[in-house]
């Protein structure tokens, strides 16, 4: 049956040495499009690079059902298991699946079929058109022209058990039957279309839509976890991207972190940060999964939040998917939370949580196909001459040339942007300027396991990181033997910097007051100094969102920004560099629109 309907599609001509293919099904359930699909791009040796395949659905899918889907097919049982270890905490909402190295990417969108559509910023080049029984007369005359804005000329519309009014909507929006008619299968009649409006299509039907850009040169300046993911989400793509960083190793600055955690972000509103992180920790936890060593490089450890402001409200509670993300839980309710929590504290459970070496991953990333590092280049200056862009040295002197740049240098990024300002102010809006960044000092405490710790001073760490006011990492392996970690402090740049022991003795405090009994057995350690130091600054927003896009409202100068993460690089930095790699390709987003405008570069007043 699989075979059947992909040969009625017509896919594997459709989209034969295409870089990219991007299809529209405005029914997942109960997901064998997909599954075929996806199968289908595996054995073709003519598949595009890119498959990205949006689903809607009105509820979260059953896993039960669709795993006996993959199972009851040979050729599609070899797909279960990578689906089923992405699949949890799926709530309403854009849900970005990636497989086969992040080249075939499934966008889940749950919610109502209607409002999934007009938050779709993307030009599918095939539809699958299947309302569904409980649809009825809900499919309107509405519904057929949000999806022709989906629509480029030539999109290719495959509609299941057409009828007439139905039918006639297509028509009246652009969508012209094909000359092959319909065709039967094992159950469903299907029509084909294809959209060939009358009218010219006009340019401006989108608020994020870039123009497309084929796969070409690239430079990203900064080589941290912004860039580096930036640069490995272009490499796959095709894109051949040259990292510059001013030191001479790759992960120099804030970056070099010695280990920091991938937590989701909990609000009792589900705030915009919140949903974000969702979407970013879903990505992270995939690639640390696919180019890092479990147990070495990172671990899906799960993370206690100690909740000391009493609030530990919870957006969808009743929800099975948000439980699989996150759990309100106490000393009693289990004993791997007893010896941390007193009765009556309030925390949360974050499943989907881990610690990660960040160095580690940068250096997987700036290994992919397409990517090339080169330290020791500071960028001085860039000037754009004869459609290319030229990253210059102190001298003056060229140090690469690319087709586009990203700026991925945190806080120096501004000053490339201010020497741009009188060649980027003619393509802004009057009020559009790049939203504001500053700068926030921290400092992590650090040491050694010793090998004279009690089993009483062992038990003190918990087998999993703390934090709340402050964080707690311990047994984290090193090459000079297990070691733990505590801090953040968080600093502005701009005030007096305080001594390295204030911020020793800052860092305790806030232990002391997630995690006592780890605090009792290092207060020792802490006031004779036997305690090591790591210290850099972080980029951060004032509304405390990342910054990626454009530097001028229509792109046509090729520099972008991505920066600005603060301390949630590690949950936020994949999904950011995935949705500018969607605006480039004219690709589905990972987000909904109206969440990703959120992020723009140029939404400072």
């Amino acid at each position: 049956m699989a075979n059947a309907l992909l040969d009625h599609l017509g896919l594997s001509q459709a989209w034969a040495a295409q870089p990219v293919w991007r299809i529209l099904d405005t029914r997942f359930d109960p997901g064998l499009r997909f599954l075929s699909v996806w199968q289908a791009w595996r054995s073709d040796p003519q598949r595009p690079r890119v498959l990205h395949y949006v689903a809607l659905t009105p509820h979260v899918p059953d896993l039960a059902s669709l795993l006996a889907l993959a199972k009851s097919d040979s050729h599609l049982a070899p797909l279960a298991p990578d689906l089923t270890r992405q699949w949890f905490g799926l709530l309403p909402g854009f849900h970005r699946l990636m497989f086969e190295g992040g080249q075939v990417m499934l966008t889940l969108c749950v919610g109502e079929t209607l409002t999934l559509i007009r938050e779709q910023q993307f030009h599918a080049d095939s539809i699958f058109l299947d309302p569904g029984p409980e649809s009825g007369s809900c499919w309107t005359v509405w519904a057929s022209k949000a999806l022709a804005r989906c629509s480029r000329r030539g999109t290719q519309l495959t509609v299941s058990s057409p009828d007439p009014e139905r039918r006639a909507d297509l028509l009246q929006c652009g969508f012209v039957p094909n000359a092959d008619g319909t065709a039967a299968t094992a159950t469903s009649r299907l029509e084909h279309f294809q959209y060939q409006p009358r009218w010219v299509i006009k340019q401006s039907r989108s608020r994020l839509r870039q123009a497309v850009a084929e796969p070409g040169t690239c430079a990203v300046v900064g080589a941290g976890v912004a860039g580096a993911s930036v640069a490995a989400a272009l490499g796959r793509r095709g894109w051949q991207v040259q990292v510059l960083d001013q030191a001479d190793a790759p992960a120099a600055g804030a970056s070099g972190l010695p280990v920091g955690l991938v937590v989701p972000h909990v609000s009792g509103d589900d705030c915009a940060l919140s949903r974000l992180s969702r979407a970013g920790v879903r990505l992270m936890l995939h690639q640390a999964r696919t180019l890092l060593q479990a147990g070495l490089d990172w671990d899906q450890t799960g993370t206690l939040e100690r909740c000391l402001e009493g609030s530990n409200a919870l957006p969808h509670a009743d929800s099975s998917g948000a439980q699989e993300w996150t759990r309100i839980v106490s000393g009693q309710s289990h004993p791997r939370w007893a010896d941390v929590l007193q009765p009556g504290d309030p925390a949360l459970w974050h499943t989907q949580a881990a610690w990660l070496k960040p160095a580690q991953l940068i250096r997987a990333w700036l290994r992919q196909p397409g990517v090339r590092f080169q330290g020791g280049s500071q960028v001085a200056g860039l000037r754009l001459a004869a459609g290319q862009w030229e990253l210059l040295d102190a001298q003056g002197q060229v140090l690469a040339m690319a087709q586009r740049v990203v700026l991925a240098n945190a806080m120096d990024a501004r000053r490339l942007v201010a020497q741009l300002q009188p060649q980027l102010a003619p393509h802004r809006g009057r009020e559009r300027q790049m939203a504001a960044l500053h700068s926030m000092h921290g400092q992590l405490s650090w040491g050694r396991h010793l090998d004279t710790e009690t089993d009483k001073d062992k038990a003190s760490f918990a087998p999993y990181p703390v934090n709340g006011a402050g964080s707690v990492l311990a047994h984290v392996p090193t090459d000079a033997g297990p070691a733990w970690f505590v801090g953040s402090s968080y600093t502005p740049d701009r005030q007096p910097p305080p001594s390295v022991a204030q911020l020793h003795a800052y860092n305790l405090q806030r232990l002391q007051s997630i995690q006592p009994q780890t605090a009792r057995v290092l207060a020792a350690r802490f006031a004779s100094g036997e305690v090591n130091a790591w210290s850099n600054s972080r980029c951060v927003t004032l509304d405390r969102l990342p910054l990626v896009g454009p530097l001028d409202d229509e792109a046509q100068s090729g520099l972008w920004l991505c920066a600005g993460m603060g301390s949630r690089g590690l949950s936020l930095s994949v999904l950011c560099a995935e949705l500018l790699a969607a605006q480039w390709g004219g690709e589905p987003l990972p987000l909904d629109a109206t969440l990703a405008a959120s992020l723009h570069a140029l939404r400072g007043g």
